[in-house]
């Protein structure tokens, strides 16, 4: 990861304005264009009824890496579709990674895929995702 890049500049700033990613606990593990691998651990509080992650913290982990990665490029991206299949449940201690990619990018639309992985490499979750690209640049 160059710590140099405009991708980690543009997602330092954006992390320093996101409370919740940083209360997830997320760890930037790699960024590029196009591209973000965060990392995270599941904590008590994150449990539901079940003692399981609540899936909302899966879908929120997946959500910031599709957030970095469609800004990574320079250009304002929000979201405006996102989708995920939960394919394993998770528990305290758990740590899971996210790895956004790029699918698709033009002037207006970005799609994106991300895969949450389990510290054994297992599939927990696939996250799709689209994004609406302004025109803003990103100033860092």
């Amino acid at each position: 990861m160059d710590k140099n890049s405009k991708a980690y500049q543009i997602t330092q700033k954006m992390l320093e304005h996101d409370a919740f990613s940083r209360w997830l606990g997320v760890e930037l593990l790699d960024i590029g264009p196009g591209f973000c691998r965060l990392q995270m651990s599941i904590r008590k509080e994150m449990l539901n009824g079940f003692y399981i992650a609540h899936g909302g913290i899966t879908f929120s982990l997946a959500d910031s890496a599709f957030a970095f990665a469609s800004n990574s490029r320079g250009q304002h991206a929000v979201s405006v579709h996102a989708s995920i299949k939960h394919t394993t449940a998770l528990k305290a201690g758990d740590v899971i990674v996210a790895t956004a990619e790029e699918d698709h990018k033009n002037h207006k639309l970005g799609v994106y895929t991300v895969k949450v992985r389990n510290q054994d490499e297992e599939l927990v979750a696939s996250f799709n995702g689209t994004v609406y690209r302004k025109s803003k640049e990103w100033e860092v």
